[in-house]
């Protein structure tokens, strides 16, 4: 299992959120860990943008998406500006794409969000072609008639991950994708419902076997304030449990909410999680620092110890 990590925008003005941002994937980078993802937060800065800076400052570690929304732009555009930042880093790009959620595509963005599923199958259709280029792009189904001639393609493989929670949106993402990128799944969630569908899927369209990316909130603390730790994971990140899609997700496995999901307490176990996330069939997991503490002083300390903890385990997890 691949150890990445999240690296996202975070409060600030925008000159230092760049700045952190590009603090953050040169420590990534020298600590050896082989991925990192950066999240599309509906009200901040665009993932693919920061991507393309976070390439700038390294030189080995993949640079992922987790996920662009992809009623957002035309997937011509969207494969246009993929391979375009697929080059820019030396083939180091993974696009992670989904549907999103009602609250972000249908409220905020005041698009359809009828058949969430049924457009993701339309959209990839297109995605991919574009993606093989070059060539004529000639694609036309329910959703999109596109006749578009591109000249780009991709020297290196540029994979292509789904967000995918529910069965018809785990057997498109093994049809026509490179695997999935989960949040507020479990240990039983993934190896008794995503791991078997989206692999089943990938095998009955002869694809190889699927690349399963799981984020999870991780905090390196005392055994005595790992209760803490869960309860600032959920008054945190608890945002993602409104979502429908995340509620059926957390209905297949045994947590209740995101704190339940948060590896935390000392090294051993952290590392023992890492280990059930892996059994369970996750090939790359992604986590999302938790700092603790009463203070911005103890919350920056636990950051860093937290973050050297992980690089350590990097190497073990191998």
């Amino acid at each position: 299992m691949r150890l990445g990590v999240m690296i996202g925008a975070e409060r600030g003005d925008m000159s230092r959120k760049v700045k952190k941002l590009l603090d953050d994937i040169e420590w990534a980078e020298g600590a050896g860990l082989d991925t990192a993802w950066m999240p599309q937060v509906p009200n901040d800065f665009d993932c693919l943008t920061m991507v393309t800076l976070m390439g700038t400052r390294t030189q080995r570690i993949e640079l992922g998406t987790a996920v662009v929304p992809l009623q957002a732009q035309h997937p011509i555009a969207l494969a246009r500006q993929a391979l375009s930042i697929h080059a820019g880093v030396g083939g180091r790009l993974a696009l992670g794409v989904g549907p999103s959620h009602h609250w972000i595509i249908r409220d905020m963005l005041g698009l359809p969000y009828d058949k969430p599923a049924a457009y993701t199958r339309d959209y990839l259709e297109v995605l991919n072609a574009a993606l093989a280029g070059p060539g004529d792009v000639d694609v036309e189904n329910d959703t999109f008639t596109v006749h578009n001639p591109t000249v780009l393609g991709a020297e290196k493989p540029l994979p292509v991950l789904v967000a995918a929670l529910g069965p018809v949106m785990l057997r498109i993402a093994g049809e026509m994708a490179d695997g999935t990128v989960l949040w507020m799944a479990d240990e039983r969630a993934i190896s008794e419902h995503i791991a078997p569908r989206i692999t089943k899927a990938a095998e009955n369209a002869g694809r190889p076997a699927p690349r399963i990316v799981a984020g999870i909130p991780v905090c390196l603390c005392a055994n005595s304030e790992v209760e803490a730790a869960k309860e600032r994971a959920n008054r945190i990140l608890a945002e993602a449990e409104t979502s429908p899609n995340y509620q059926r997700l957390l209905e297949r496995g045994d947590a209740r909410n995101v704190g339940d999901l948060c590896a935390a307490g000392d090294e051993e176990a952290i590392l023992a999680r890492f280990r059930r996330f892996a059994d369970a069939g996750v090939t790359d997991l992604s986590v999302r620092l938790l700092p603790i503490g009463e203070t911005r002083d103890e919350l920056v300390a636990s950051k860093y110890r937290t973050r050297e903890v992980i690089a350590q385990l990097a190497a073990e997890l191998r």
